[in-house]
């Protein structure tokens, strides 16, 4: 087929798979709860069929689709490398560590607001959400399960914070990559996205504190965590080396090293860590970073373990992770990119954007209208990266022609792209952060206190612009602050 020949859909035409897609995911995913993975393929071929319809080939679609997989092979292999870190941290007694002194420590009253401030000063730290939510958010999780509290809230707020850290780290490559799209400075970008992070950052700290306190502790849970306590007391050697592995994470990132070489080294330190301190053989070292941990490999080791040791909590708090635990994931990202591939061809997201920006007459609309369309190309790409240059092309010039700054641009991208993308569950943060906590996207959606108040604060302050004299949007020229409805010139 002839790519000369591609049309380009009427505005009718292109909101017909829009529409076909959208009553896909809701009522497929939403409703009916069928596997993500087989709505999203569905939804990928009403898209190819209508871009065939329109002129474009199959092989062009498929060659689309392989160059994003190109493109995203780093984050495939990080997503792989988590899976390592997360079998090679369990064998080691790393993240027992961490659940060990978190449940001695930890009030169960504050476990959600202490998640969403421990996570976000690592993802700050590390510059990456997966990386938080796949080392401390994956201890914060047991912890919760040990408690016998909230999966859902705990959820929520380590991924609040993890990806508190993902919006205005300078170590995060979509804090770069969102300044960069946008023409910002990278850390006029940071400062202005306080305006956003700060206010959310405080609304979810308020809710984890109340519904906190509202958890009930009595003495069977009480009783239950003394016991979780003893037993991992028993089954590991625990002391302070155990921490060099999310040394090396943390670190590693600060220096801005590459995250697989870090992940990597941090995977192989806990494994020398293993054989050292926990005396576990190479097989099971190996096995655990393949298939994951469980404590049959640790049981070996103590051949006068006392019985009743290993219970069935403590064998669900403590095991999984190992490459093996990423095959699912990796399969979403390549059924994610058949969907965004299909979607780009058929043209029909563009068609429509074109005609709606005609409309956009004062700094709330543009806003808005620029928010909304993150969320919805981010969950239709699953490429931050494509996302902000699109939202570039799409809203650059009329956001110039407002007079304001790249820097409103560049903080709506990452309050509409960066921290919503984990919030559905047929994107790949998405996948990756329901697989890694084991809580439902839909699950944890409304406890993501800080990814939905971005979104929220971002679009308040274009609306009410008229009203604050335009406090938390800055002007390009600071000499003309027309705040009013005024239309685009």
């Amino acid at each position: 087929m002839n790519e000369d020949n591609v049309k380009r859909p009427s505005i009718g035409m292109a909101l017909l798979p829009i529409v076909t897609a959208i009553a896909i995911f809701v009522v497929g995913i939403g409703i009916l709860e069928y596997p993500a993975e087989l709505m999203l393929l569905f939804a990928g071929v009403v898209f190819a069929i209508f871009a065939m319809v329109n002129g474009n080939s199959w092989d062009s679609i498929i060659l689309l689709m392989g160059d994003k997989i190109k493109r995203a092979l780093p984050a495939i292999l990080i997503l792989f490398s988590i899976g390592l870190l997360i079998g090679t941290w369990f064998i080691a007694g790393t993240i027992p560590f961490f659940i060990y002194y978190g449940l001695e420590i930890i009030n169960p009253n504050y476990l959600y607001v202490l998640a969403f401030l421990v996570t976000a000063i690592v993802s700050t730290c590390v510059g990456t959400s997966w990386g938080s939510a796949g080392t401390i958010g994956v201890a914060l999780m047991s912890i919760a399960q040990t408690m016998d509290i909230s999966m859902a809230v705990t959820a929520g707020a380590v991924v609040s914070g993890a990806y508190f850290g993902d919006k205005l780290s300078p170590l995060s490559d979509t804090t770069n990559m969102s300044s960069l799209a946008a023409g910002a400075n990278i850390y006029e970008h940071i400062k202005h996205m306080l305006y956003t992070a700060v206010p959310s950052s405080i609304v979810a700290i308020i809710v984890f504190f109340f519904v906190g306190l509202n958890i009930e502790t009595n003495t069977t849970q009480l009783e239950s965590i003394q016991v979780m306590i003893q037993s991992i007391d028993e089954l590991f050697e625990l002391n302070i080396l155990l921490l060099i592995p999310a040394v090396i994470v943390i670190a590693g990132s600060i220096m801005k090293k590459s995250p697989l070489i870090v992940l990597f080294a941090s995977s192989l330190t806990a494994m020398i860590l293993a054989l050292l301190i926990q005396n576990v053989s190479f097989g099971n070292v190996f096995a655990s970073a393949v298939s994951g941990f469980n404590m049959d490999m640790i049981a070996e080791t103590l051949p006068n373990l006392n019985e009743g040791v290993i219970t069935e909590e403590i064998e669900s708090l403590i095991s999984g992770g190992g490459l093996y635990s990423m095959y699912n994931a990796t399969f979403f990202v390549f059924v994610a990119f058949f969907f965004a591939s299909a979607l780009e061809k058929s043209q029909t997201l563009n068609v429509i954007l074109e005609r709606v920006i005609v409309y956009l007459k004062t700094i709330g609309s543009l806003t808005f209208a620029s928010l909304l369309t993150g969320f919805a190309v981010i969950n239709g790409t699953s490429n931050a990266l494509v996302t902000y240059f699109l939202i570039q092309d799409i809203y650059g010039e009329a956001y110039k022609e407002k007079n304001l700054h790249p820097s409103n641009l560049s903080r709506n991208m990452e309050d509409s792209v960066t921290i919503t993308e984990a919030l559905m569950p047929w994107t790949v943060s998405g996948v990756f952060m329901a697989t890694t906590l084991g809580v439902g996207n839909f699950e944890f959606l409304p406890w993501a206190i800080f990814n939905l108040g971005g979104f929220v604060f971002s679009a308040l302050y274009g609306f009410l612009a008229p009203y604050t004299n335009g406090f938390g949007i800055r002007k390009l020229n600071p000499e003309h602050k027309d705040y009013s409805d005024s239309k685009i010139s």
